[in-house]
């Protein structure tokens, strides 16, 4: 509904709030530490999401919110999980890596079951069997490395990072999916949106140094 760019340029503020809230919440940093490496995630993010605003149809504008709401509804369930997820793992008892995450992923199949009566098989009669084929190796695929080498992997950082930290390291997930997005549009980045996504990658630099000078010290 709102396109292939703004998306995960709203989910790009979630390093931002998360890594607030999870300092507010531990206490990992010094808030002036912290004030640079985030002023420059959100400042990217904001110079990414005005240029792709101004590049839209203002005909779409309808479709255009909506999108911007779910986007807003997904932010919000990610903050949760991060903050939750976290918790669990830095927790004293907190579970095997590998048992969290394929608990996680046993979630996720029923919640895509719950979804599949929102799903179109308009295509799925007319389909070739390189197509369907295709199709089952390509969900595979996603699924073993988007889902569950992805969560695992953000299972490890959660139990050996501060939030604060890792929340600020999702911004690659943002970049990349600024890069895959304008791969399916076929065109290169405006130079706001390469300003954007290049300030975004500085911030995690500086939000990096930030956790490794006390610990050096």
């Amino acid at each position: 509904m709102a396109g292939a760019a703004i998306p995960p340029v709203i989910i790009g503020t979630m390093p931002v709030f998360l890594a607030i809230l999870a300092n507010v919440r531990d206490r990992s940093v010094s808030w002036m530490a912290l004030a640079l490496p985030l002023a420059l995630i959100a400042g990217g993010v904001g110079i990414v999401n005005v240029a792709t605003v101004r590049a839209a149809d203002a005909a779409d504008a309808a479709s255009i919110m909506l999108g911007v709401l779910a986007s807003l509804a997904a932010l919000a369930i990610w903050i949760a999980y991060g903050l939750a997820n976290a918790a669990v793992m830095r927790s004293a008892d907190a579970p095997d890596g590998l048992q969290w995450t394929g608990l996680q992923g046993i979630g996720a199949a029923i919640g895509s079951l719950l979804l599949l009566p929102l799903a179109s098989f308009d295509l799925a009669e007319a389909a070739y069997a390189s197509e369907t084929t295709r199709f089952i190796v390509w969900a595979v695929v996603m699924g073993l490395a988007g889902s569950w080498f992805a969560t695992w992997c953000w299972v490890v950082a959660s139990r050996r990072l501060p939030l604060a930290l890792a929340a600020q390291l999702i911004v690659a997930e943002t970049v990349f999916g600024l890069a895959y997005g304008f791969l399916f549009e076929g065109r290169l980045p405006s130079p706001a949106e390469a300003i954007g996504a290049t300030m975004q990658i500085a911030g995690v630099f500086f939000g990096i140094a930030a956790f490794i000078k006390p610990r050096a010290s």
